[in-house]
């Protein structure tokens, strides 16, 4: 088999609907359009969302919850993950993103303390958990957080 001789499965194409050819077509004089009204016209569209007019649904609906401005969103990284920096290495944001532990490098990052920690590491990272930082202190590292 070759590519110029792929066709489609029988029934998955169906010719194209030529609307205003005549009685005999099923589809002649109104084209499927109806009689009078907005839809019938040439040039008519609306958007997706436009109910005609009635009130729309997202401001029908009561609104509930608070939003707070000034959340902010961290990329959270366990201790027990740190084991796939190599020795040696400073853990930074830049370190973590180059070692696939985090997936943007402008968001800010907080180490947890789910795992264990075998190794001394000095960790810089935007905010820490009291059980990470005993874990890593522990292991003979240190931990710097800068907000």
């Amino acid at each position: 088999m070759k590519l110029n001789e792929l066709k489609p499965a029988p029934g998955a194409t169906h010719k194209r609907k030529r609307l205003g050819r005549g009685p005999g077509s099923g589809l002649g004089k109104t084209a499927g359009r109806g009689h009078k009204g907005q839809h019938s016209r040439s040039g008519s569209k609306h958007r997706a969302w436009f109910e005609g007019g009635q009130m729309p649904i997202q401001r029908r609906v009561p609104k509930r919850g608070f939003t707070n401005i000034f959340r902010v969103e961290f990329q959270v990284v366990n201790v027990g993950n740190l084991a796939r920096i190599p020795e040696g290495v400073e853990v930074t944001p830049e370190s973590l993103y180059e070692h696939g532990l985090i997936r943007k490098r402008n968001v800010a990052v907080k180490l947890l303390g789910d795992g264990t920690v075998d190794r001394a590491y000095t960790v810089r990272v935007d905010k820490c958990s009291i059980k990470a930082r005993e874990l890593v202190e522990n292991a003979g590292g240190k931990v710097e957080v800068s907000q």
